[in-house]
């Protein structure tokens, strides 16, 4: 009985010999062989290519991983903390993800991580920084550790993430350190692509969230610091349709649809989560650079100093490149509710929003 259940078991997963594979199935890749795609669309599909995603346990890069695994994409997706990559190995189908251990500062693993890859995302940053990790080992020359390392080994395509604001003539060292890390990818990886999001909202994001938990911190400049934010989903979904797109050794600029004062968007806060707008002062930048000293002697994480001078740095107003990757981004109005609702009471969960009047135009595409 146990051998007659095996053998239906072992009939039941033979491949249907009726589906034949055509020219159209081969995936042609830059200096390495042709992959193969097969499968039904979706999750249990075969695209063929082989992708690592450094950064992976970030914001952005877990649903960068889930977009990719769910298209039938092998992901290799390196980790540092054990318990930072679980909730990605369930985003593919058996064998899609593959967890590797690594270390920035250790060029054997990293090159263990991307050598068997035909296109490798750079999405590892910092927003502050540590006794262990500055933003220049970060962001410059663990990015250009990464693209040598990629060129070395025959990637044919690098996808590095940097920032809107990146400027060597900036006066945040975070904007600073990304400027140059561009640099240097790009010299290192001259076909490298250089994508730059401005700040992202989602549901774990440090935008909505944070203003929700700690208006005065954002409160900073009087609230008309003007940026521009985009919907995280967009830029991965942006990521990903860069896998099917030529090589292109440029920058896309991915900036939101309309250009928002801080003080916007703590009135948009205010208005769904029914909250009255915060009561506290406004901090002078030196008390405000003062206390961001003085926090960081504690041993969780605290805003930076660097923070506070982002604080009272408009996002660059330049057009977005978001028809190269055929995506249109979303306000942020229209996901506000879906991530701000659980701050509201139970007695106003239900509501409906009222949003505030725009005090800024929107800004052109």
């Amino acid at each position: 009985m146990l051998a007659s259940s095996s053998k239906r078991l072992l009939l039941h997963r033979l491949p249907n010999q009726s589906a034949r594979r055509g020219l159209q199935d081969l995936v042609p890749i830059p200096n390495r062989a042709p992959a193969i795609q097969h499968g039904p669309p979706g999750r249990s599909a075969v695209t063929g290519h082989v992708v690592t995603v450094f950064g992976c346990t970030g914001f952005l890069g877990r649903y960068l991983v889930s977009k990719l695994a769910k298209a039938g994409t092998q992901v290799i997706v390196p980790y540092r903390d054990e318990d930072e990559k679980r909730h990605l190995k369930v985003m593919g189908d058996l064998g899609q993800i593959v967890p590797l251990e690594w270390d920035i500062r250790n060029e054997p693993q990293i090159a263990e991580c991307l050598r068997h890859s035909d296109m490798v995302y750079n999405l590892v940053g910092r927003n502050f920084e540590t006794k262990n990790f500055d933003f220049h080992s970060i962001h410059a020359k663990g990015a250009e550790a990464i693209a040598k390392i990629a060129a070395d080994n025959g990637v044919s395509r690098l996808v590095h993430v940097s920032h809107l604001n990146a400027s060597t003539s900036s006066a945040s060292k975070f904007y600073q350190t990304k400027a140059e890390g561009e640099a240097r990818v790009m010299e290192a990886f001259p076909s490298a692509t250089i994508v730059r999001p401005a700040v992202m909202f989602g549901y774990e994001d440090k935008l909505l969230n944070n203003m929700a938990n700690w208006p005065i911190w954002w409160k900073l400049n009087h609230g008309q610091t003007h940026i521009r934010p985009v919907h995280v989903m967009d830029v991965a979904q942006a990521l990903t349709n860069l896998l099917s797109l030529p090589v292109m050794g440029r920058t896309l600029n991915l900036p939101g649809p309309s250009t928002l004062t801080v003080e916007y968007l703590l009135d948009l806060i205010s208005s769904v989560t029914y909250h009255p707008p915060s009561k506290a002062p406004t901090l002078p930048k030196p008390v405000a650079l003062f206390l961001a000293k003085a926090a960081q002697s504690v041993w969780w994480p605290a805003l930076s100093p660097d923070e506070v001078i982002r604080r009272y740095i408009d996002d660059v107003d330049v057009p977005g490149d978001w028809d190269v990757v055929g995506i249109v981004p979303a306000e942020v109005e229209a996901y506000a509710i879906n991530y701000l609702r659980q701050y509201r009471s139970a007695d106003n969960y239900t509501r409906p929003v009222v949003f505030p009047h725009r005090p800024v135009s929107n800004a052109a595409l």
